[in-house]
């Protein structure tokens, strides 16, 4: 292996640009940690966070990434065969430790997961955090049972497209939000049953639909949608709040008794690696490659492009995840 690697660096909060590729010593991996050559990395809004200097706990200079694609370069410790197709992600990646922006990561090796997949890796890239995010959400943020409605507020994000797959894979009825009516055919496509023009208000749009209110709800826009989505739901159903598209996640003067309406829950998910069992990540891996589940990706960008990748997000026009790769992707 060569002692150096390209990585994307940041020293400090700025836009875009600020995000520079740099030639860095490559990490050296201690007993318990693994070293991941790092094939391609989806992006995330917490990266976007950690950009704009909204994040807590974030030092500087530091290698962005909350997550990674790849293969075992070294593991000192034995927990994986060298050449083993694994991801990374969370942990402090990207915030307390470099991550995933790079030709290599060092993570410790709870934090990694192995699969066995021939897709694209710019299309194993897209997974990681998206789906164990998508899966904790309706697992342990909601509890999710089949036949149930869910409402998923902010449904166009990558996040949102990813639970409208494994919901309907769960059996579950789903209301997608988005503000722009031309995606309600991509939503459709992927097996959203009801799509919601988000104004800023859908809750009578919702109750229209599913009387009485869903439900579950995603929350995924942040703390200005919150109430509006609390208020789709039926009386002892359950909220989740787990995305900040809004950037904004602080509700002011919280008095819980005056902000949720009667009889309904409201939950929270963040989670790690550890919330996504290894056979569910293995189990959509094959369902991807036979046709069954899709995997919705916005853009794919090389290492040099990252700046142009952290922009499209910042964006939102995307639909879907944006990937980068570390090496050119070669179309079929």
């Amino acid at each position: 292996m060569p002692p150096t690697m390209r990585a994307v660096v940041l020293d400090g909060p700025g836009p875009a640009e600020a995000l520079q590729v740099r030639e860095l010593p490559r990490p050296v991996p201690k007993p318990g940690q693994v070293l991941v050559r790092v094939e391609a990395f989806g992006l995330n809004r917490s990266e976007l966070h950690t950009r704009l200097g909204l994040a807590d706990g974030v030092t500087f200079p530091r290698v962005p990434g909350i997550e990674a694609t790849g293969t075992v370069a070294e593991c000192p410790g034995g927990e994986f065969p060298v050449g083993q197709k694994v991801v990374a992600m969370m942990g402090g990646m990207g915030r307390t430790f470099d991550g995933g922006y790079a030709e290599y990561t060092c993570v410790p090796a709870s934090q990694v997961i192995a699969f066995t997949s021939d897709l694209p890796w710019h299309v194993l890239g897209a997974i990681p955090e998206m789906l164990q995010t998508a899966y904790g959400c309706l697992t342990v943020g909601l509890d999710a049972q089949p036949g149930q409605t869910i409402l998923i507020r902010g449904g166009t994000s990558s996040i949102g497209l990813a639970t409208a797959v494994l919901a309907k894979r769960r059996g579950l009825s789903v209301v997608s939000t988005t503000r722009r009516l031309d995606r309600t055919d991509k939503l459709t496509t992927l097996g959203v049953d009801h799509v919601v023009l988000d104004t800023g208000a859908v809750a009578e749009q919702v109750r229209k639909i599913v009387p009485g209110g869903v439900d579950v709800a995603l929350e995924l826009v942040g703390a200005p949608t919150l109430a509006d989505t609390l208020a789709s739901v039926r009386s002892q159903g359950v909220a989740c709040f787990a995305g900040m598209l809004s950037n904004e996640w602080i509700i002011p003067d919280f008095y819980p008794i005056g902000y949720l309406p009667h009889g309904v829950r409201l939950s929270a998910y963040g989670g790690d690696a550890s919330d996504l069992p290894p056979q569910v990540l293995q189990e959509f891996l094959d369902a991807v490659a036979v046709g069954n589940a899709t995997v919705p990706i916005g853009g794919v960008y090389t290492l040099d492009e990252i700046a142009d990748a952290h922009r499209a997000m910042e964006s939102g026009h995307a639909f879907g995840k944006i990937v980068v790769t570390t090496k050119p992707v070669t179309q079929p």
